[in-house]
């Protein structure tokens, strides 16, 4: 389990380097950042299973000012308080030093509007079942698959690069998707088809 979003300010430092979001831990290989949301990578051993991918943080550098960062990368040597901001992120709070900066931050809701995403991965099947979720407004918490319309639901297990899986598939080829966010709101997509790289628009969002 992720964080609470009401959580108290975390204080450390951050840091910068160039930025990798579609090669980054979290996989955001099809992923815009949204409008006023930068990128940051986040601690390595604070990481949860990939638990904190997609999920956003309101950082306030030493001048008082602050900027929304999400969560689209690992640094694994960073200490929970050590964000290593990509470098537009960085210049905003401290522009006119490249010196690690003393930074706060908390979680909190990324503010997006648009509904969230499901991404099933390059070479998913009903014989291997791993899926992502991007665009959403709160850390996700579980991806459960039922294979009956509903009355029953199975868990999936979360891997280090911010997928969901079940290794050996749910034997059928349409599902719907129940996720899960942090805060115990669920979003369900029904008839789903599992396929190499399919991608599907939810209703809504968290």
């Amino acid at each position: 389990m992720v964080r609470s979003q009401s959580s108290k300010p975390i204080t450390g430092t951050s840091t910068f380097y160039g930025g990798n979001l579609h090669g980054g831990t979290c996989s955001f290989a099809t992923y815009t950042l949204p409008s006023g949301i930068y990128g940051t990578a986040f601690s390595g051993s604070a990481w949860k299973t990939g638990g904190n991918c997609g999920a956003c943080l309101q950082v306030t550098g030493p001048r008082g000012n602050s900027i929304k960062v999400m969560i689209v990368d690992k640094c694994p040597e960073c200490s929970e308080g050590h964000l290593d901001l990509f470098q537009d992120a960085f210049k905003v709070l401290q522009p006119s030093s490249s010196d690690p900066v003393a930074t706060s931050y908390t979680y909190v809701p990324c503010g997006i509007t648009s509904p969230l995403v499901l991404h099933a991965k390059s070479g998913a099947s009903q014989y291997w079942f791993s899926m992502q979720v991007i665009n959403h407004n709160q850390p996700v918490s579980t991806l459960e698959v039922s294979t009956d319309g509903g009355k029953t639901w199975q868990g999936t297990t979360r891997v280090d690069y911010g997928y969901f899986e079940k290794s050996s598939g749910f034997g059928v080829a349409t599902v719907d998707i129940r996720v899960t966010s942090t805060s115990g709101k669920t979003i369900v997509v029904k008839n789903f088809t599992v396929k190499s790289d399919a991608q599907v628009t939810a209703g809504s969002n968290f």
